[in-house]
C-alpha cells in the first residue's frame, strides 16, 4: 500500500465515510466522525483531548470468518477489537493493521479497504490523560487462526473467539454491531 499524504489521507478518510454512510444512513457516528475531520485540524494526533482523536481499529477473522480475535483491554478491562491510537499517522488502515499487529503478533491481512465500521465512544480518565472520545474507524482484517500470536501489554488475555460465542464475552452494541455485519457479510 502506498504511503499517503495528510491531506489525502484525510480526504482518503471522508471519501470513505461518505461510501459508508450511503451503505449504513441510519447510524449517526459516521455522521459525527465527518464533522469532526473536516473541523478538527489535530484529529490524528494523539494529545488532541478537546474533542478527542482518531483511532483505528481491525475486526480480524478467521480465513473461513467463523472466528474473530478479540483482546481483553488492560485498562478498561474488557474484550474489545483490535486497535489504537493514530499517532500522528493520518492513513486509519496502515493504524488498524499496525496495531492489530503489535497487540498479536500476527500477520494481518485487509479483507477490504472500505470501512466496516464507526463508532464514537467515551474514554475514562487514565493517568494524566484527560477522559475524551475516540473517533474509531474499523476495518476488516484476516489473519491466520492457526498461528501463534502474543499477547501484548495492553491486554490481559488475547482469544480466537467462535463468532456464535461472542456474546458470552460482550454485550456492547458496537461489538455486536460488527458481528451483525459479518454475518450478512458471510450471507450474502
Amino acid at each position: 500500500m502506498k504511503p499517503l499524504l495528510a491531506n489525502d489521507a484525510r480526504h482518503w478518510l471522508l471519501s470513505r465515510l461518505e461510501t459508508y454512510l450511503s451503505r449504513w444512513p441510519q447510524e449517526s457516528a459516521p455522521t459525527a466522525v465527518k464533522q469532526f475531520v473536516l473541523h478538527q485540524p489535530r484529529c490524528f494526533e494523539r494529545d488532541c483531548f478537546d474533542d478527542g482523536h482518531l483511532t483505528g481499529s481491525a475486526w480480524v477473522v478467521s480465513p473461513d470468518r467463523s472466528r474473530v480475535l478479540l483482546t481483553h483491554h488492560r485498562k478498561l478491562d474488557k474484550w474489545l477489537q483490535l486497535g489504537g491510537h493514530s499517532d500522528g499517522d493520518s492513513n486509519v488502515l496502515q493504524v488498524a493493521m499496525r496495531e492489530a499487529e503489535e497487540e498479536s503478533g500476527l500477520r494481518v491481512e485487509v479483507v477490504d479497504e472500505l470501512i466496516f465500521d464507526v463508532d464514537v465512544h467515551r474514554i475514562p480518565a487514565h493517568g494524566v490523560d484527560p477522559a475524551h472520545l475516540h473517533y474509531d474507524i474499523r476495518f476488516l482484517l484476516s489473519a491466520d487462526d492457526e498461528a501463534s500470536f502474543a499477547i501484548s501489554d495492553e491486554s490481559n488475555d488475547l482469544r480466537w473467539v467462535a463468532l456464535e460465542k461472542l456474546r458470552a464475552l460482550t454485550e456492547e452494541e458496537s461489538m455486536l454491531r460488527m458481528w451483525r455485519k459479518l454475518q450478512g457479510q458471510i450471507g450474502d
